[in-house]
């Protein structure tokens, strides 16, 4: 389910604060965020976020394309390695 489009979008306000910041200062760095869970707006177009997936940061640009998404979903979190039977398949 959808979140109510009279609550708006759900940002965690530490990574509202970063981005302004971010935007303020002219700087294109890397801002590290652990919020998954939150809504990507457009203000952040142009802004790399290094979004961590349990183990590591990993970076995302944030084009217009990815307005109204959520951050997780650029960043997995499970690495598939093909299933048992495809092994088989490789060796002939």
């Amino acid at each position: 389910m959808s979140r109510s489009v009279w609550k708006g979008p759900f940002v965690d306000s530490y990574v509202l604060k970063k981005a302004e910041v971010s935007l303020e200062g002219g700087r294109n760095e890397v801002i590290k965020i652990w919020s998954r869970r939150s809504t990507i707006l457009p203000q952040f177009v142009g802004l790399t976020f290094g979004v961590y997936n349990g183990r590591k940061h990993i970076p995302v640009m944030i084009s217009e394309d990815m307005i109204g998404q959520k951050f997780g979903e650029y960043s997995p979190t499970r690495t598939y390695y093909g299933h048992g039977a495809d092994k088989k398949a490789k060796r002939k």
